[in-house]
């Protein structure tokens, strides 16, 4: 076990850290007494570096997976500029096939400290071999958050990460996220089968974020209320919507305000997406109105608002959202531009995803019927159904203990039990994640409305102690609070 004077002696020599930040030393500890551990800290407050450090003072190598091939290159970019050229790889997608055979002879050969994937990486058999073979001792998981269904970013490829981990012999796993209440936690520690886990939860308070909520009697009455606030807000920011066609005629409405912005949503091509992107992080629009889809991996440090058209489906995706502004420490606003019908849309959206029990039934005696693991593509091609929409049903199963995921993202029967009494004990499972949306949308309901504190709602959701009020939120001002010094805190969720 290394020391925290040579942990610290490691920070400074390799990565030119002078000091570690608060939490890191705790958390890298944590790993190199072999103990899976899940951090829960802002951005910006150096959580990258709990593996970076780690990964230098323990034997074998160190497997990154993260969901965004732009944050991949970043890192990379990161540890060689300190640790030196060709310590760390991105394999990923953007490589050809030889570069990927190449760069894993490398990983199994010792030759690359940390490897960096992308989760779909982790479906090739080859791949896994790879690394069963290159001693991974520390297997980290980036935006962890990703693995919830419930949580503001779903990726169905992290599934099947605990599988993954087990066929590499339990490696140390450290879980990475901004922003998780006390359930996603728990469903982090769960799916990834984090075995007694330390957790490190750092404080979420953006005290330089000021939170309001405006309340509108019509949909027209909102959009221009909208735009008018935009075009004399402090700039550059972003407006969320929920749905691709608002994002485009929101746009549309600012250019007439002579409101340089851009729109950005799922529909748009990959490359269309990364060049809009690109013109807004450098500076080239105003604005950008956008659905859930432009987020992660977005760093813009001078946003100074973020302003929701429409409801977020928690307030876990709110506060992911809002997140986003003021991460330079200066003063930014969070403004939700709310109608009380607008839970009740997003409702409707919520419910469409409910799957039917026959289509549970379906796929369990599908999978049930093959002795051997069954492919998910084909598996989705077989039951006319999307491979994100599989994932959902495969999630119930498992939950109710009906299939198995394979580190290759097949899935097989579970060795006991009866495809009805799987296929309904996922239908249970269903109706309880049901339950959960209501109550996600009540608690949203219960912050637009509120009278309290803001800043003290979100906060406590967040698992967060904090006792307004905070004299930071419209709320606060209206009943004359005093506000408390903003600071200049760098670091979101």
């Amino acid at each position: 076990m290394s020391s925290p004077s040579q942990i610290a002696q490691t920070a400074r020599d390799r990565f030119g850290f002078e000091s570690l930040r608060p939490g890191q030393l705790e958390a890298i500890t944590s790993v190199l007494d072999s103990h899976d551990t899940l951090v829960v800290q802002p951005t910006g407050s150096g959580k990258s570096a709990i593996y970076q450090i780690a990964g230098l003072l323990i034997e074998g190598s160190t497997v990154i997976v993260s969901p965004l091939i732009a944050l991949q290159k970043d890192q990379v970019d990161a540890i060689e500029d300190q640790a030196g050229s060709g310590s760390a790889a991105a394999l990923n997608s953007t490589r050809t096939v030889a570069e990927m055979r190449a760069d894993l002879a490398r990983v199994r050969e010792g030759k690359i400290d940390y490897s960096f994937l992308a989760p779909e990486q982790l479906r090739k058999p080859e791949t896994i071999e790879h690394l069963r073979q290159s001693n991974v001792s520390l297997f980290v998981v980036d935006e962890a958050h990703c693995i919830s269904e419930w949580g503001h970013d779903f990726r169905p490829d992290y599934m099947r990460l605990s599988s993954v981990i087990e066929a590499l012999g339990h490696p140390t796993v450290l879980a990475l996220t901004a922003t998780a209440t006390p359930r996603v936690r728990a469903e982090i520690v769960r799916r990834l089968h984090m075995r007694q886990p330390r957790i490190f939860v750092r404080g979420s308070d953006r005290p330089n974020i000021f939170f309001r909520v405006d309340r509108f009697k019509t949909e027209d009455e909102k959009r221009e209320a909208l735009a008018h606030r935009v075009r004399w807000a402090d700039k550059p920011g972003i407006i969320y919507t929920g749905t691709r066609k608002a994002a485009e005629q929101i746009m549309h409405a600012l250019a007439d305000e002579r409101v340089n912005a851009l729109f950005y949503h799922g529909g748009l091509k990959r490359q269309g997406r990364q060049l809009i992107q690109d013109r807004f992080m450098a500076g080239d629009a105003e604005v950008m109105v956008a659905t859930n889809a432009f987020g992660m991996g977005i760093d813009k440090p001078d946003i100074r608002f973020v302003y929701h058209q429409s409801v977020p489906d928690s307030l876990d995706s709110y506060y992911q959202e809002i997140g986003r502004a003021g991460r330079d420490g200066s003063p930014a606003d969070a403004v939700l531009f709310y109608r009380p019908e607008d839970i009740g849309a997003q409702s409707f959206k919520a419910g469409e995803g409910n799957i039917p029990i026959e289509l549970i039934q379906r796929a369990v005696n599908r999978i049930a019927e093959d002795e051997r693991p069954i492919d998910t593509g084909s598996l989705a091609g077989e039951l006319h159904i999307s491979h994100r929409r599989l994932w959902s049903v495969i999630q119930r199963l498992q939950d109710a203990g009906a299939i198995e995921t394979l580190p290759s993202g097949e899935v097989q029967a579970a060795a006991s039990g009866h495809s009805p009494d799987r296929a309904h004990a996922a239908a249970r499972a269903q109706e309880e994640q049901r339950a959960a949306r209501r109550e996600r949308l009540d608690q949203m309901r219960d912050y637009a409305e509120s009278t309290g504190c803001r800043r003290e709602i979100l906060l406590q959701y967040l698992g967060d102690d904090y006792r307004g009020p905070c004299g930071r939120c419209d709320n606060c001002q209206a009943r004359g609070a005093v506000s408390r010094p903003a600071g200049n805190l760098s670091g979101a969720p």
